[in-house]
């Protein structure tokens, strides 16, 4: 008879806990723990390379269904690749300069809407103000005394001590004008370099793919291997994204009509802003649902009518997250929401609202690089529904 193995002890006795003996290499945990921290610290700070080239490889894997299909009627690869393209930023453009007015007059009235909701807060407190107001009136009389006194003529100061006078500085509208532009060419430039990334990636079509087969090993097996490994990743990664875009263009055409139905101002405007907040798990939509209803609320200066349109934001981004996602993807394919949410917020702390949009297709496409690689797949099971 073979005998127990060591690592599990005898019964215990009744009362007692069960112990199960799990040795651990306290050297190799402290070099992994290390490791992790060198690597998310070097990610967040190469964060402007990252993104980029991330938002491109994630662009490519969506568009290259259409590009095979583009292909196949005879069209070169690369004039494919550069038709879907330039499409596609065509369009975004147009949306963009379409709406640019709406958008405008709706960030506008952010400040209106804001000091009518302070307002409403404040009728419905007793004692006139809320503590918070008392504070800052009280403040206000400070300064003013204060300017009040230093214009008066006092005594001449002792021998030896100079006066100073602080003078604040001056608004610069050049300064202003300069960070604002060197922000949107920053912002032009890193678009550009997503656009030539998914461009190069799309035009070389399989060559990638079949270096990685041919580093793979001399043997037709492994080399047989490799290939349905990658064409599983990528099938997987393409539904996915395939899905997202779709169900994130339904929860916006839906937000769109259903605002407009009820008569909320800038409903395209809105519609926009549902179709990319749905590409951020629960982040997305609450701040669709809260900044939808204090708008609302302004607008219409009802809190049934504040209710009604967040109930619109929050219903549309249920239905979509537990009925239409879950049905158009596959069972493979499902996150594990809790493992969803620390990443997006992990995302987020690296590379900000890139980091957001970013944190699901990166899960996703781990995920499905973990369930097909031996030794990964305890992750790809802690990652899956």
């Amino acid at each position: 008879m073979s005998a127990l193995p060591s690592r599990i002890d005898p019964a215990p006795p009744t009362g007692e806990p069960l112990h199960l003996h799990m040795p651990v290499d306290v050297r190799s945990l402290s070099l992994a723990v290390l490791a992790l921290v060198a690597v998310l610290f070097a990610l967040h700070g190469a964060g402007a390379f990252f993104v980029p080239m991330l938002l491109g490889v994630m662009l490519s894997y969506a568009l290259d269904p259409l590009v095979d299909r583009l292909q196949r009627l005879r069209l070169p690869r690369a004039l494919a690749a550069a038709v879907l393209l330039l499409g596609l930023v065509g369009g975004v453009g147009w949306t963009g300069y379409a709406l640019s007015d709406d958008a405008s007059k709706l960030l506008e009235s952010l400040p209106v809407a804001a000091e009518k909701v302070k307002a409403a807060i404040a009728s419905r407190r007793p004692g006139g103000g809320s503590a918070l107001d008392q504070v800052q009136k009280a403040a206000t009389q400070l300064e003013q005394a204060a300017e009040s006194s230093a214009l008066v003529p006092s005594t001449a100061p002792p021998r030896g001590i100079t006066r100073v006078v602080v003078e604040r500085p001056r608004f610069n509208l050049h300064d202003y004008l300069w960070t604002g532009t060197v922000g949107l060419l920053a912002m032009a430039g890193a678009a550009t370099v997503v656009v030539f990334i998914a461009f190069f990636l799309l035009a070389a079509g399989d060559t990638f793919r079949r270096k990685l087969v041919h580093l793979a090993g001399p043997t037709f097996a492994k080399r047989r291997l490799t290939v349905q490994t990658l064409d599983e990743i990528g099938d997987q990664i393409q539904r996915y994204l395939l899905v997202q875009v779709f169900t994130s263009a339904v929860v916006g055409l839906t937000i769109w009509l259903a605002f407009t139905a009820v008569g909320v101002e800038h409903a395209a405007v809105w519609g926009v802003v549902a179709f990319v907040g749905d590409f951020i798990p629960y982040i997305g939509a609450a701040v669709l649902t809260t900044s939808a209803g204090l708008m609302s609320f302004v607008q219409f200066g009802s809190v049934d009518m504040a209710l009604l349109v967040s109930g619109i934001a929050l219903g549309v981004h249920t239905l979509s997250g537990n009925l239409l996602m879950p049905y158009l993807s596959s069972r493979s394919s499902r996150m594990n929401p809790v493992a969803v949410f620390i990443g997006v917020l992990a995302f987020g702390w690296l590379w900000g609202l890139w980091g957001l949009l970013l944190g699901v297709p990166i899960l996703a496409s781990a995920k499905a690089v973990c369930d097909r690689v031996d030794g990964l797949q305890p992750i790809g099971e802690l990652l899956g529904a």
